[in-house]
């Protein structure tokens, strides 16, 4: 095939780089965490844009001892050659200008992630400085560029030294891209290599054939990802831990003019449905209109077939689509031109034709799947599998509809248990979830009745992950949160009613309150995952000890905060260590968890939701050494570790 040129005429130009540094969120959220690595996933998706597009098949992604990064790619180099109207290099283009690349049409690159041109230069702006080597044409090119304050200590970034030069011959083509992340917006951070290999698992998946390379200097740890099977390996991958109900996903791959589409799934005993979608590489978490048109066609083509194979007689009701994808493990891999995202964070897909095009081609491939005489048990299984749960589904209803009955008895099953707030102002008010009568008690009295309601549980709810929706509704615990909340469960789920800006989860720091807190969290997450996605739910940390003296208290939250108060008191202090909220007054329970002045709140986030469904199959599911090898790798007792480095931390 004939490779068409790709030169500097081909980058627009749309706007200039204002801004970036003054207002940094409006380009990549947070300068938190999440930010900080935003800035190298700009760079990592440039180089994958150049490869799901054919040019290239490896990146490098090495983590520097000095704090930068490098990703490195062998596709076709960024244009070295001068603008026609800027008059410099194109890399000095793409660098330093916001809005310019190649993307904005598509004869250069068909499926693009970063529409918007932003990338590139938004990582040049925010590093102190960043080095782009380019290999093309036989040549090896660098420009530099670099941070610095004038005299009035304004600063400047995003400056090039010196115009593009020539540094040498080469026979490859590809660009290497290091930056040094900037301390003043970041403050001090350091990249994550378990958080990196995650994601770069995840690319190498979704673009079969890939190879990508993680390498952190800082410690030699190495991590290399390669799938010729791709969405199917992604598949097989995600249902480690799970019962599969046959050996290997079904998969089909289909183009029209304006989208490329891969789905493989595979059915499992599993009760809840895991869709995971992708569009040009970036996860679509909050789904939109290829998951509608997708699931459209599913439920359609399936009951076709139950029809047609008479699996569903003439006077039975067709099944619905909650019922086929019940234990269906997902994963649609979508590419297409011109996304529309909704929302600055893109994790919902606008277009319109995107859910026709994928209802056209899913029909059309299921058709040929179903029709396909070696298919037909695993077919006849996911049938079976939703006739089932469409009985169950049915003892749900008449649950949930007993569960409503209750409520309108004067919310019958949260006499004695629920202490409401008395204000109706719901951005403010706060549901405590409590493990226990005791610590409930304390909560009750040391609260802000204002404010602050009170649910405590009596017993250990269900753990969700395990049982069918019914089990979980005939669960007294779930229903009081169920009904304390107001919003429904599962498909009924209404996150506008939610009575409560916070659901604060606060349970014993021991290992039995660790499981009701993990039990509490896969309920959410299994039947009321906006409620974390749109975070609402935060986990409380009470105080693990007290150390005082006759003039000296401190209240302590992990053990080496521990080892500092006892250096900083002097002799003669003394310990306490709380085993339990209960064994907190009133007064010291508000003074340190539930005073917003002084407390600390840890907000739950999904931000890999693939390896969130992996994580809750293996810490909750039936594969008993799976979650032992789990807990054995990755286990760490230390409070403050666990806890502030995988949520995040806020005060209030």
């Amino acid at each position: 095939m004939t490779e068409k040129h790709y030169d500097s005429k081909d980058i627009v130009v749309l706007d200039g780089l204002d801004a970036v540094r003054l207002r940094p969120g409006m380009y990549i959220g947070t300068t938190s965490a999440r930010g900080f690595h935003h800035i190298l996933w700009e760079i990592v998706d440039n180089a994958i844009d150049e490869i799901s597009n054919g040019h290239g098949d490896t990146i490098k992604i090495f983590l520097n001892q000095d704090g930068s990064a490098t990703v490195e790619d062998n596709g076709r180099g960024i244009p070295v050659d001068m603008h026609p109207t800027l008059h410099k290099s194109g890399v000095e283009v793409v660098y330093t200008t916001l809005h310019a690349g190649g993307k904005f049409n598509t004869e250069n690159y068909k499926f693009s992630g970063g529409l918007h041109g932003v990338g590139a230069s938004v990582t040049n702006a925010l590093s102190r400085w960043c080095n782009v080597e380019v290999n093309k044409g036989g040549k090896a090119y660098l420009v530099e560029f670099h941070s610095f304050e004038d005299a009035e200590g304004k600063v400047h970034s995003g400056i090039a030294k010196a115009p593009l030069r020539q540094i040498g011959k080469t026979s490859s083509t590809g660009t290497k891209v290091t930056f040094l992340p900037d301390d003043r917006v970041f403050g001090q951070q350091s990249f994550n290599f378990e958080i990196i290999a995650r994601r770069a698992r995840e690319l190498a998946f979704l673009n079969k054939g890939l190879r990508i390379v993680v390498e952190d200097r800082r410690t030699g740890e190495v991590d290399e990802f390669h799938y010729e099977g791709g969405t199917v390996d992604f598949v097989t991958y995600l249902v480690e831990g799970k019962n599969p109900l046959f050996k290997k996903p079904m998969f089909f791959h289909a183009q029209s003019k304006i989208v490329d589409l891969e789905v493989a799934f595979i059915s499992t005993d599993s009760y809840t449905e895991n869709t995971f979608s992708y569009v040009n590489n970036i996860p679509t978490t909050e789904g939109g209109m290829h998951e509608i048109g997708f699931k459209s066609a599913f439920t359609k083509a399936f009951n076709d077939y139950a029809r047609s194979s008479n699996l569903l007689k003439e006077k039975e009701q067709n099944l619905l689509g909650e019922d086929f994808r019940e234990g269906l493990v997902t994963v649609i891999n979508l590419k297409m031109n011109n996304v529309q995202f909704e929302g600055q964070t893109k994790t919902k897909l606008g277009n319109p034709e995107a859910r026709t095009e994928v209802e056209t081609l899913t029909l059309t491939e299921l058709g040929k799947i179903l029709s396909d005489k070696k298919f037909t048990t695993m077919t006849e299984v996911i049938v079976e599998k939703a006739k089932q749960a469409a009985k169950v589904r049915l003892a749900a209803k008449k649950a949930k509809e007993l569960t409503r009955a209750k409520n309108n008895a004067e919310n019958f099953n949260l006499v004695g248990k629920l202490a409401a707030s008395t204000s109706r102002d719901r951005v403010n008010s706060e549901l405590f979830i409590v493990e226990g009568d005791s610590a409930g008690g304390s909560a009750k009295q040391g609260r802000d009745r204002k404010y602050q309601a009170i649910l405590p549980l009596r017993g250990k709810p269900l753990n969700a992950e395990k049982k069918r929706v019914d089990q979980v509704l005939a669960n007294e615990e779930i229903r009081t949160i169920i009904s304390a909340l107001d919003t429904g469960f599962g498909e009924d789920f209404d996150l506008s009613s939610l009575r409560y800006n916070k659901v604060i989860i606060l349970s014993d720091a021991d290992q039995d309150g660790a499981h009701i807190r993990a039990i509490l969290l896969t309920f959410f997450y299994r039947y009321m995952k906006p409620l974390i996605m749109d975070g609402h739910v935060f986990i409380g940390l009470p105080p693990l000890y007290k150390v005082y003296k006759k003039d000296f208290e401190k209240y302590v939250y992990s053990d080496s905060e521990l080892a500092e108060a006892v250096a900083s008191v002097g002799k003669g202090y003394m310990i306490q260590r709380y085993k339990g909220l209960g064994e907190m007054n009133p007064e010291q329970l508000w003074e340190t968890t539930m005073d917003p002045q002084n407390r600390t709140l840890i907000q739950v986030t999904i931000e890999d939701a693939a390896q969130a469904e992996k994580m809750i199959t293996t810490l909750m599911g039936d594969a008993i050494e799976e979650r032992k090898a789990y807990i054995s790798e990755h286990a760490n007792f230390d409070r403050e570790d666990t806890f502030m480095r995988d949520y995040k931390k806020v005060e209030a």
